[in-house]
Protein backbone atom coordinates (compact mmCIF):
# COMPACT_ATOMS: atom_id res chain seq x y z
CA UNK A 1 0.00 0.00 0.00
CA UNK A 2 1.37 3.69 -0.91
CA UNK A 3 0.36 6.80 1.08
CA UNK A 4 0.37 10.52 -0.24
CA UNK A 5 -1.26 13.46 1.05
CA UNK A 6 -2.09 16.22 -0.66
CA UNK A 7 -3.41 19.62 0.01
CA UNK A 8 -5.56 20.23 -2.98
CA UNK A 9 -9.23 20.58 -2.91
CA UNK A 10 -10.56 17.09 -3.02
CA UNK A 11 -12.09 17.61 -6.72
CA UNK A 12 -8.46 18.16 -8.09
CA UNK A 13 -7.53 14.64 -6.50
CA UNK A 14 -6.90 12.20 -8.97
CA UNK A 15 -8.17 8.65 -7.78
CA UNK A 16 -10.91 5.75 -8.40
CA UNK A 17 -13.14 7.34 -5.30
CA UNK A 18 -13.24 10.13 -3.19
CA UNK A 19 -14.03 9.09 0.31
CA UNK A 20 -16.16 11.58 2.39
CA UNK A 21 -16.46 10.52 6.40
CA UNK A 22 -20.06 12.28 7.61
CA UNK A 23 -21.12 12.91 10.81
CA UNK A 24 -25.18 11.41 11.87
CA UNK A 25 -25.84 14.03 14.08
CA UNK A 26 -27.66 16.88 13.03
CA UNK A 27 -25.68 19.86 13.52
CA UNK A 28 -21.99 18.13 11.16
CA UNK A 29 -24.73 15.88 8.96
CA UNK A 30 -26.21 19.48 8.07
CA UNK A 31 -22.28 20.87 7.64
CA UNK A 32 -21.08 18.10 5.67
CA UNK A 33 -23.93 18.20 3.39
CA UNK A 34 -23.51 21.53 2.95
CA UNK A 35 -19.52 21.22 2.05
CA UNK A 36 -20.26 18.49 0.03
CA UNK A 37 -23.31 19.96 -2.00
CA UNK A 38 -21.14 22.81 -2.87
CA UNK A 39 -18.00 20.84 -4.21
CA UNK A 40 -20.52 18.52 -6.18
CA UNK A 41 -23.86 19.79 -6.57
CA UNK A 42 -25.24 16.65 -7.93
CA UNK A 43 -25.30 14.89 -4.34
CA UNK A 44 -28.01 17.17 -3.02
CA UNK A 45 -30.32 14.72 -3.78
CA UNK A 46 -28.66 11.57 -2.40
CA UNK A 47 -29.00 13.93 0.98
CA UNK A 48 -32.76 15.12 0.26
CA UNK A 49 -34.10 11.67 -0.24
CA UNK A 50 -32.83 10.44 3.44
CA UNK A 51 -30.77 7.30 1.33
CA UNK A 52 -27.70 8.73 3.25
CA UNK A 53 -27.82 9.55 7.06
CA UNK A 54 -24.37 9.06 8.21
CA UNK A 55 -25.17 5.92 10.61
CA UNK A 56 -22.17 4.26 11.36
CA UNK A 57 -20.04 1.53 8.21
CA UNK A 58 -23.03 2.57 5.73
CA UNK A 59 -21.32 3.67 2.52
CA UNK A 60 -23.19 5.05 -0.30
CA UNK A 61 -21.61 5.56 -3.52
CA UNK A 62 -21.99 8.03 -6.08
CA UNK A 63 -20.16 9.18 -9.47
CA UNK A 64 -19.06 12.87 -9.77
CA UNK A 65 -20.34 13.41 -13.86
CA UNK A 66 -16.93 15.16 -14.84
CA UNK A 67 -17.17 17.76 -11.65
CA UNK A 68 -14.14 15.85 -10.38
CA UNK A 69 -10.70 14.21 -11.41
CA UNK A 70 -12.19 11.51 -9.60
CA UNK A 71 -15.22 9.39 -11.31
CA UNK A 72 -16.58 8.37 -8.12
CA UNK A 73 -17.49 9.50 -4.75
CA UNK A 74 -18.00 7.86 -1.17
CA UNK A 75 -19.80 8.68 1.63
CA UNK A 76 -19.26 7.26 4.83
CA UNK A 77 -20.96 7.17 7.96
CA UNK A 78 -19.50 7.64 11.11
CA UNK A 79 -22.39 7.95 13.44
CA UNK A 80 -22.31 10.90 15.73
CA UNK A 81 -19.25 13.11 15.75
CA UNK A 82 -18.61 13.33 18.95
CA UNK A 83 -18.62 9.99 19.88
CA UNK A 84 -16.47 8.84 17.15
CA UNK A 85 -13.00 6.38 18.25
CA UNK A 86 -10.36 4.88 16.65
CA UNK A 87 -12.36 2.04 16.18
CA UNK A 88 -15.28 3.37 14.67
CA UNK A 89 -13.06 5.05 12.23
CA UNK A 90 -11.36 2.13 11.72
CA UNK A 91 -14.61 0.08 10.90
CA UNK A 92 -15.84 2.97 8.65
CA UNK A 93 -12.51 2.70 7.00
CA UNK A 94 -12.72 -1.22 6.19
CA UNK A 95 -16.60 -0.39 5.22
CA UNK A 96 -14.93 1.76 2.15
CA UNK A 97 -11.92 -0.62 1.74
CA UNK A 98 -14.84 -3.71 1.14
CA UNK A 99 -16.44 -1.32 -0.92
CA UNK A 100 -13.67 -0.31 -3.64
CA UNK A 101 -12.37 -3.89 -3.65
CA UNK A 102 -15.69 -5.40 -4.71
CA UNK A 103 -15.15 -2.92 -7.51
CA UNK A 104 -11.55 -3.88 -7.83
CA UNK A 105 -10.53 0.27 -7.00
CA UNK A 106 -6.89 0.84 -7.07
CA UNK A 107 -7.04 4.34 -5.36
CA UNK A 108 -8.86 6.63 -2.95
CA UNK A 109 -8.45 10.01 -1.74
CA UNK A 110 -9.70 10.33 1.63
CA UNK A 111 -11.12 13.87 2.89
CA UNK A 112 -9.83 14.54 6.50
CA UNK A 113 -12.97 14.98 8.39
CA UNK A 114 -12.77 17.92 10.97
CA UNK A 115 -15.16 18.38 14.06
CA UNK A 116 -14.88 15.07 15.16
CA UNK A 117 -13.89 13.61 19.16
CA UNK A 118 -10.85 12.27 17.06
CA UNK A 119 -7.68 14.44 16.50
CA UNK A 120 -6.14 14.07 12.76
CA UNK A 121 -3.27 12.03 13.94
CA UNK A 122 -5.75 9.52 15.43
CA UNK A 123 -7.51 9.60 11.94
CA UNK A 124 -4.65 9.14 9.96
CA UNK A 125 -3.85 6.21 12.34
CA UNK A 126 -7.14 4.71 12.00
CA UNK A 127 -8.40 5.23 8.88
CA UNK A 128 -5.46 3.72 7.15
CA UNK A 129 -5.59 0.41 9.60
CA UNK A 130 -8.84 0.06 8.70
CA UNK A 131 -8.58 0.36 4.91
CA UNK A 132 -5.23 -1.76 4.69
CA UNK A 133 -6.35 -4.48 6.99
CA UNK A 134 -9.82 -5.02 5.37
CA UNK A 135 -8.78 -5.03 1.82
CA UNK A 136 -6.99 -8.39 2.89
CA UNK A 137 -7.01 -11.75 0.85
CA UNK A 138 -4.89 -14.51 0.47
CA UNK A 139 -4.56 -15.06 -3.33
CA UNK A 140 -1.76 -17.05 -3.41
CA UNK A 141 -3.86 -19.94 -4.78
CA UNK A 142 -6.06 -18.64 -6.63
CA UNK A 143 -5.81 -19.88 -10.88
CA UNK A 144 -8.41 -17.79 -11.58
CA UNK A 145 -7.29 -14.12 -11.97
CA UNK A 146 -10.36 -12.36 -11.10
CA UNK A 147 -10.45 -13.98 -7.55
CA UNK A 148 -7.11 -12.01 -6.64
CA UNK A 149 -8.52 -9.31 -4.46
CA UNK A 150 -6.43 -7.07 -2.69
CA UNK A 151 -7.00 -4.41 -5.28
CA UNK A 152 -6.68 -1.20 -3.29
CA UNK A 153 -2.76 0.19 -4.15
CA UNK A 154 -3.15 3.64 -2.89
CA UNK A 155 -4.59 5.64 -0.26
CA UNK A 156 -3.96 9.64 -0.44
CA UNK A 157 -5.34 11.73 2.39
CA UNK A 158 -6.11 15.16 1.48
CA UNK A 159 -6.30 18.64 3.73
CA UNK A 160 -6.24 21.59 2.77
CA UNK A 161 -4.73 22.76 6.30
CA UNK A 162 -1.01 21.40 6.21
CA UNK A 163 -0.70 21.47 9.80
CA UNK A 164 -3.69 18.86 10.00
CA UNK A 165 -1.82 17.11 7.14
CA UNK A 166 1.29 17.01 9.11
CA UNK A 167 -0.60 15.24 12.25
CA UNK A 168 -2.79 12.96 9.53
CA UNK A 169 0.82 11.81 7.61
CA UNK A 170 2.37 10.71 11.15
CA UNK A 171 -0.77 8.24 12.09
CA UNK A 172 -0.71 7.29 8.88
CA UNK A 173 3.11 6.22 8.39
CA UNK A 174 2.98 4.41 11.36
CA UNK A 175 -0.53 2.76 10.87
CA UNK A 176 0.91 1.35 7.54
CA UNK A 177 3.76 -0.09 9.01
CA UNK A 178 1.75 -2.28 12.15
CA UNK A 179 -0.96 -3.05 9.28
CA UNK A 180 1.65 -4.40 6.85
CA UNK A 181 3.01 -6.43 10.17
CA UNK A 182 -0.51 -7.26 10.93
CA UNK A 183 -1.00 -8.69 7.42
CA UNK A 184 2.53 -10.58 7.45
CA UNK A 185 1.49 -12.71 10.26
CA UNK A 186 -2.20 -13.16 8.89
CA UNK A 187 -0.18 -14.34 5.80
CA UNK A 188 2.12 -16.85 7.88
CA UNK A 189 -0.47 -18.07 9.78
CA UNK A 190 -3.27 -18.60 6.73
CA UNK A 191 -0.55 -20.80 4.51
CA UNK A 192 -1.31 -24.39 4.32
CA UNK A 193 0.94 -26.97 5.93
CA UNK A 194 2.83 -28.29 3.05
CA UNK A 195 4.11 -24.73 2.62
CA UNK A 196 4.64 -23.44 5.90
CA UNK A 197 6.38 -26.49 8.02
CA UNK A 198 9.12 -26.20 10.70
CA UNK A 199 11.47 -25.69 8.22
CA UNK A 200 9.83 -23.22 5.93
CA UNK A 201 8.76 -21.48 8.64
CA UNK A 202 12.50 -20.94 9.93
CA UNK A 203 13.22 -19.61 6.35
CA UNK A 204 10.37 -16.82 6.37
CA UNK A 205 12.20 -16.02 9.80
CA UNK A 206 15.10 -15.80 8.31
CA UNK A 207 13.98 -13.71 5.12
CA UNK A 208 12.54 -10.94 7.54
CA UNK A 209 15.45 -10.92 9.47
CA UNK A 210 17.16 -10.48 6.59
CA UNK A 211 14.61 -8.05 5.34
CA UNK A 212 13.79 -5.94 8.69
CA UNK A 213 17.54 -5.83 9.79
CA UNK A 214 17.33 -8.50 12.88
CA UNK A 215 18.95 -11.56 13.87
CA UNK A 216 18.11 -14.90 13.04
CA UNK A 217 19.66 -18.15 14.15
CA UNK A 218 17.53 -21.52 13.83
CA UNK A 219 18.77 -24.76 15.77
CA UNK A 220 18.06 -27.77 14.11
CA UNK A 221 16.92 -31.40 16.38
CA UNK A 222 20.43 -32.42 16.37
CA UNK A 223 20.86 -29.19 18.60
CA UNK A 224 17.52 -29.23 20.28
CA UNK A 225 18.88 -32.73 21.13
CA UNK A 226 22.11 -31.30 23.00
CA UNK A 227 19.74 -28.55 24.43
CA UNK A 228 17.95 -31.41 26.48
CA UNK A 229 14.53 -29.60 24.37
CA UNK A 230 12.52 -32.90 25.57
CA UNK A 231 8.80 -31.47 25.28
CA UNK A 232 10.12 -30.58 21.87
CA UNK A 233 10.91 -33.70 20.36
CA UNK A 234 8.96 -35.50 22.03
CA UNK A 235 5.87 -33.61 20.26
CA UNK A 236 7.86 -34.38 17.20
CA UNK A 237 7.93 -38.11 17.65
CA UNK A 238 5.47 -38.50 14.79
CA UNK A 239 6.43 -36.17 12.25
CA UNK A 240 8.90 -37.15 9.44
CA UNK A 241 9.82 -33.69 9.23
CA UNK A 242 12.41 -32.44 11.68
CA UNK A 243 11.81 -29.99 14.80
CA UNK A 244 13.44 -26.23 14.78
CA UNK A 245 14.12 -23.84 16.93
CA UNK A 246 14.09 -20.00 16.05
CA UNK A 247 16.06 -17.50 17.44
CA UNK A 248 15.42 -13.99 16.61
CA UNK A 249 17.15 -11.08 18.14
CA UNK A 250 16.24 -7.42 17.28
CA UNK A 251 18.77 -4.60 19.32
CA UNK A 252 17.22 -1.58 19.19
CA UNK A 253 17.84 -0.75 23.02
CA UNK A 254 20.95 0.25 24.97
CA UNK A 255 24.11 -2.45 25.01
CA UNK A 256 22.71 -3.18 28.72
CA UNK A 257 19.04 -3.03 28.27
CA UNK A 258 17.08 -6.40 29.15
CA UNK A 259 15.81 -7.53 26.42
CA UNK A 260 12.05 -8.35 26.45
CA UNK A 261 11.15 -11.78 25.09
CA UNK A 262 8.07 -12.80 22.64
CA UNK A 263 7.70 -16.70 22.98
CA UNK A 264 5.16 -17.86 19.97
CA UNK A 265 3.63 -21.47 20.02
CA UNK A 266 4.98 -22.97 16.31
CA UNK A 267 2.61 -26.10 15.89
CA UNK A 268 2.56 -25.62 11.45
CA UNK A 269 -0.03 -28.48 12.19
CA UNK A 270 -1.89 -29.79 14.97
CA UNK A 271 -3.92 -33.33 14.42
CA UNK A 272 -3.66 -34.00 18.13
CA UNK A 273 -1.43 -36.61 17.81
CA UNK A 274 -2.72 -40.27 18.92
CA UNK A 275 -5.33 -38.05 21.04
CA UNK A 276 -6.85 -37.33 17.46
CA UNK A 277 -9.04 -33.89 16.73
CA UNK A 278 -12.32 -34.55 14.45
CA UNK A 279 -12.02 -34.59 10.85
CA UNK A 280 -14.55 -31.90 10.48
CA UNK A 281 -12.61 -28.15 10.70
CA UNK A 282 -9.29 -30.11 11.33
CA UNK A 283 -7.89 -27.85 8.29
CA UNK A 284 -7.76 -24.76 10.52
CA UNK A 285 -4.67 -26.40 12.14
CA UNK A 286 -2.52 -24.89 9.96
CA UNK A 287 -3.11 -22.14 12.06
CA UNK A 288 -1.92 -23.22 15.26
CA UNK A 289 1.33 -21.89 14.60
CA UNK A 290 0.11 -18.20 14.67
CA UNK A 291 1.59 -17.65 18.35
CA UNK A 292 4.91 -17.79 16.22
CA UNK A 293 3.31 -15.97 13.12
CA UNK A 294 2.40 -13.25 15.20
CA UNK A 295 6.13 -13.23 16.84
CA UNK A 296 7.59 -13.06 13.57
CA UNK A 297 5.82 -10.25 12.40
CA UNK A 298 5.74 -8.65 15.37
CA UNK A 299 10.26 -8.50 15.57
CA UNK A 300 9.89 -7.27 12.18
CA UNK A 301 7.18 -4.45 12.61
CA UNK A 302 10.11 -3.18 15.48
CA UNK A 303 12.84 -3.51 13.45
CA UNK A 304 10.67 -0.95 10.83
CA UNK A 305 9.39 1.12 12.96
CA UNK A 306 12.85 1.29 15.46
CA UNK A 307 11.68 0.77 18.43
CA UNK A 308 14.40 1.32 21.20
CA UNK A 309 14.28 -1.23 22.32
CA UNK A 310 15.78 -5.24 23.10
CA UNK A 311 13.46 -7.74 22.04
CA UNK A 312 14.39 -12.05 21.75
CA UNK A 313 11.79 -13.53 19.92
CA UNK A 314 11.53 -17.38 20.53
CA UNK A 315 9.60 -19.96 18.43
CA UNK A 316 9.70 -23.75 19.04
CA UNK A 317 8.67 -25.40 15.59
CA UNK A 318 6.73 -28.84 14.60
CA UNK A 319 4.01 -30.53 13.78
CA UNK A 320 2.27 -32.65 15.87
CA UNK A 321 1.12 -36.20 14.06
CA UNK A 322 -0.04 -39.62 14.66
CA UNK A 323 2.51 -42.24 13.87
CA UNK A 324 4.10 -45.39 15.16
CA UNK A 325 6.52 -43.31 16.93
CA UNK A 326 4.30 -40.66 18.03
CA UNK A 327 4.24 -39.57 21.68
CA UNK A 328 1.21 -41.73 23.41
CA UNK A 329 -1.20 -41.17 26.58
CA UNK A 330 0.86 -41.94 29.89
CA UNK A 331 4.22 -40.79 28.39
CA UNK A 332 6.47 -38.87 30.85
CA UNK A 333 8.89 -36.27 29.56
CA UNK A 334 11.42 -34.85 32.26
CA UNK A 335 12.58 -31.04 30.57
CA UNK A 336 15.95 -29.92 31.43
CA UNK A 337 15.20 -28.04 34.54
CA UNK A 338 14.42 -31.09 36.37
CA UNK A 339 10.51 -31.10 36.18
CA UNK A 340 8.81 -34.26 34.96
CA UNK A 341 5.50 -34.10 32.62
CA UNK A 342 2.75 -37.11 32.58
CA UNK A 343 0.81 -36.83 28.96
CA UNK A 344 -2.39 -37.33 29.79
CA UNK A 345 -3.37 -36.23 26.07
CA UNK A 346 -1.30 -35.64 23.18
CA UNK A 347 -3.68 -32.87 21.97
CA UNK A 348 -2.23 -30.41 24.72
CA UNK A 349 0.96 -30.15 22.61
CA UNK A 350 1.38 -26.42 22.62
CA UNK A 351 2.18 -26.38 26.06
CA UNK A 352 4.73 -29.15 25.78
CA UNK A 353 7.00 -27.20 23.45
CA UNK A 354 6.32 -23.73 24.74
CA UNK A 355 7.94 -25.24 28.14
CA UNK A 356 11.27 -25.41 26.72
CA UNK A 357 11.28 -22.31 25.15
CA UNK A 358 10.35 -20.57 28.37
CA UNK A 359 13.49 -22.83 30.48
CA UNK A 360 15.80 -21.33 27.18
CA UNK A 361 14.61 -17.64 27.94
CA UNK A 362 15.21 -17.65 31.76
CA UNK A 363 18.84 -17.40 30.38
CA UNK A 364 18.28 -14.07 29.20
CA UNK A 365 17.35 -12.29 32.58
CA UNK A 366 15.11 -10.53 30.50
CA UNK A 367 12.83 -7.48 31.92
CA UNK A 368 9.67 -9.21 30.30
CA UNK A 369 8.40 -12.70 28.91
CA UNK A 370 4.89 -12.99 27.17
CA UNK A 371 4.21 -15.95 25.11
CA UNK A 372 1.58 -16.06 22.62
CA UNK A 373 -0.41 -19.99 21.63
CA UNK A 374 -3.68 -20.80 19.81
CA UNK A 375 -3.68 -23.19 23.49
CA UNK A 376 -7.16 -24.22 24.33
CA UNK A 377 -10.72 -24.45 22.98
CA UNK A 378 -11.74 -24.14 27.00
CA UNK A 379 -10.63 -20.23 25.82
CA UNK A 380 -12.76 -20.22 22.93
CA UNK A 381 -15.61 -21.24 24.65
CA UNK A 382 -15.06 -18.65 27.45
CA UNK A 383 -14.27 -15.49 25.38
CA UNK A 384 -15.19 -16.28 21.97
CA UNK A 385 -13.76 -14.27 18.97
CA UNK A 386 -13.52 -10.77 20.67
CA UNK A 387 -10.89 -11.18 23.39
CA UNK A 388 -7.88 -12.83 24.42
CA UNK A 389 -7.18 -14.88 27.68
CA UNK A 390 -4.79 -13.28 29.95
CA UNK A 391 -2.92 -14.84 32.53
CA UNK A 392 1.06 -14.38 34.62
CA UNK A 393 2.89 -13.41 37.12
CA UNK A 394 3.63 -9.75 36.72
CA UNK A 395 0.65 -7.00 37.47
CA UNK A 396 2.88 -4.77 35.58
CA UNK A 397 2.96 -6.04 32.30
CA UNK A 398 -0.66 -7.49 32.33
CA UNK A 399 -2.05 -3.72 33.56
CA UNK A 400 0.34 -2.64 30.29
CA UNK A 401 -1.25 -5.38 27.34
CA UNK A 402 -4.82 -4.22 28.92
CA UNK A 403 -4.23 -0.21 28.18
CA UNK A 404 -2.31 -1.65 24.63
CA UNK A 405 -5.70 -3.84 24.43
CA UNK A 406 -8.27 -1.10 25.28
CA UNK A 407 -6.44 1.39 22.62
CA UNK A 408 -6.10 -1.60 19.40
CA UNK A 409 -8.99 -2.73 20.49
CA UNK A 410 -7.25 -6.49 20.26
CA UNK A 411 -8.88 -6.44 23.91
CA UNK A 412 -7.66 -9.02 26.89
CA UNK A 413 -9.28 -10.90 29.63
CA UNK A 414 -7.75 -11.32 32.53
CA UNK A 415 -8.09 -15.09 33.83
CA UNK A 416 -7.26 -15.98 37.02
CA UNK A 417 -4.40 -18.94 38.34
CA UNK A 418 -5.53 -19.17 41.85
CA UNK A 419 -3.52 -22.13 43.38
CA UNK A 420 -6.34 -24.52 43.98
CA UNK A 421 -6.82 -24.81 40.40
CA UNK A 422 -3.22 -26.81 40.63
CA UNK A 423 -5.58 -29.49 42.01
CA UNK A 424 -6.71 -30.38 38.16
CA UNK A 425 -3.19 -31.15 36.66
CA UNK A 426 -1.72 -33.38 39.74
CA UNK A 427 -0.29 -36.69 38.70
CA UNK A 428 0.13 -39.52 40.22
CA UNK A 429 3.63 -40.56 38.75
CA UNK A 430 5.05 -37.41 37.89
CA UNK A 431 5.03 -33.70 38.82
CA UNK A 432 2.08 -32.51 36.76
CA UNK A 433 -0.04 -33.76 33.91
CA UNK A 434 -0.31 -31.87 30.76
CA UNK A 435 -4.19 -31.66 30.74
CA UNK A 436 -6.49 -31.10 32.93
CA UNK A 437 -9.30 -32.10 31.22
CA UNK A 438 -12.15 -29.34 30.52
CA UNK A 439 -13.05 -27.63 33.26
CA UNK A 440 -11.07 -24.00 33.67
CA UNK A 441 -9.15 -25.54 30.59
CA UNK A 442 -7.33 -21.88 29.61
CA UNK A 443 -6.41 -21.66 33.38
CA UNK A 444 -4.63 -25.22 34.12
CA UNK A 445 -2.67 -24.72 30.49
CA UNK A 446 -1.27 -21.58 31.58
CA UNK A 447 -0.79 -23.29 35.10
CA UNK A 448 1.08 -25.86 33.00
CA UNK A 449 3.29 -23.09 31.58
CA UNK A 450 3.86 -21.22 35.11
CA UNK A 451 6.03 -24.19 36.08
CA UNK A 452 9.01 -23.02 33.70
CA UNK A 453 9.25 -19.45 33.86
CA UNK A 454 11.06 -19.36 37.01
CA UNK A 455 11.46 -15.98 38.33
CA UNK A 456 10.72 -13.95 34.88
CA UNK A 457 7.49 -11.38 34.69
CA UNK A 458 5.72 -13.30 32.59
CA UNK A 459 2.42 -13.65 31.30
CA UNK A 460 0.51 -15.70 28.96
CA UNK A 461 -1.60 -14.94 25.71
CA UNK A 462 -4.22 -17.56 24.74
CA UNK A 463 -5.42 -16.66 21.08
CA UNK A 464 -6.97 -19.96 20.58
CA UNK A 465 -10.76 -17.49 19.84
CA UNK A 466 -8.82 -14.64 18.60
CA UNK A 467 -6.36 -15.85 15.79
CA UNK A 468 -8.78 -18.04 14.13
CA UNK A 469 -11.58 -16.93 13.23
CA UNK A 470 -14.83 -18.69 11.50
CA UNK A 471 -16.74 -16.15 10.30
CA UNK A 472 -15.33 -11.88 8.86
CA UNK A 473 -15.23 -9.51 11.26
CA UNK A 474 -15.00 -5.85 10.61
CA UNK A 475 -11.67 -5.30 9.13
CA UNK A 476 -10.48 -8.93 9.95
CA UNK A 477 -11.05 -11.54 6.88
CA UNK A 478 -12.20 -15.28 8.37
CA UNK A 479 -9.13 -17.61 8.81
CA UNK A 480 -5.98 -15.96 10.59
CA UNK A 481 -6.50 -12.42 12.08
CA UNK A 482 -2.94 -11.22 13.28
CA UNK A 483 -3.89 -10.47 16.38
CA UNK A 484 -1.07 -9.86 18.79
CA UNK A 485 0.98 -7.35 16.47
CA UNK A 486 -1.18 -4.34 17.36
CA UNK A 487 -1.84 -5.09 20.67
CA UNK A 488 2.44 -5.88 21.31
CA UNK A 489 3.79 -2.85 18.89
CA UNK A 490 1.45 -0.43 21.09
CA UNK A 491 2.81 -1.92 24.04
CA UNK A 492 5.86 -1.91 23.12
CA UNK A 493 6.23 1.93 21.49
CA UNK A 494 4.94 2.99 24.88
CA UNK A 495 7.12 0.85 26.80
CA UNK A 496 9.81 3.64 28.25
CA UNK A 497 6.83 6.30 28.42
Amino acid sequence: MKLAFSSLPLVNVKADALVVFVPSDEKHFKEAQKRITFMLPETQEVFESGDFTGKRDSVTMLYTNGKAKSVRLCLVGVGEADKVTLEIMRRAAAAVAKAATSKKLKSLAVAVPSGLALDAEGIGEAATEGLCLAAYKLTRYFSDKERTGNTLEAITFCSEAKKTLASVKKGAEYALVVAQGTLLARTLANIPNNDMYPEKLAEAAHKEGKEGGFKVTVLDKKRIEALKMHGLLAVNQGSKRPPVFIIMEYNGGSKGDKPIILVGKGVTFDTGGISIKPATGMAEMKMDMHGAATVIATLRTAAQLGLPLNLIGLIPATENMPSGSALVPGDVIVYSNGVSVEVDNTDAEGRLILADALIYAQQYKPQACIDLATLTGACVIALGSVATGMMGTDATLKSRLKLAGEYTHEYVCELPLHEEYEELIKSDIADVKNSGGRSAGAITGALFLKRFVGDMPWVHLDIAGTAILSSDMPYTPKGASGVGVRLLIDMLRKWKT
